[in-house]
């Protein structure tokens, strides 16, 4: 997949099958923080202490972070101020129609 362009990201981290042993044994790109920390991050110390815990991992394996689900520019400060490096959710934009996402991204 990479020969053709593609990278690859480790999906719903911390949750379901998605474990540490995925970071040991794939070669991935990116690593996807899963929207159900990130809806408690700003009430829960417990989530909070994952969700940074989660981006330090990746730092040290030098990859990229992103956070699903953000919906609150509180959310977004705090994902910022952990390092987090990328966010998508509805506080940026809701799903959208092909023609429509590549409009949005033209308007920058």
């Amino acid at each position: 997949m990479r020969a053709a362009g593609f990278e690859v990201s480790l999906d719903d981290f911390g949750t379901g099958y998605s474990s540490l042993n995925y970071l040991e044994r794939c070669e991935i790109d990116s690593l996807k923080i899963d929207q159900s920390f990130i809806q408690k991050i700003c009430s829960s110390e417990r989530a909070q202490i994952l969700v940074s815990s989660i981006i330090d991992i990746a730092k040290k394996l030098n990859l990229p972070t992103v956070a699903e689900g953000i919906e609150t520019p509180e959310q977004k400060l705090m994902l910022q101020k952990m390092g987090c490096t990328i966010g998508q959710g509805y506080l940026f934009s809701p799903p959208l129609p092909f023609e429509e996402a590549l409009e949005f991204l033209l308007q920058g």
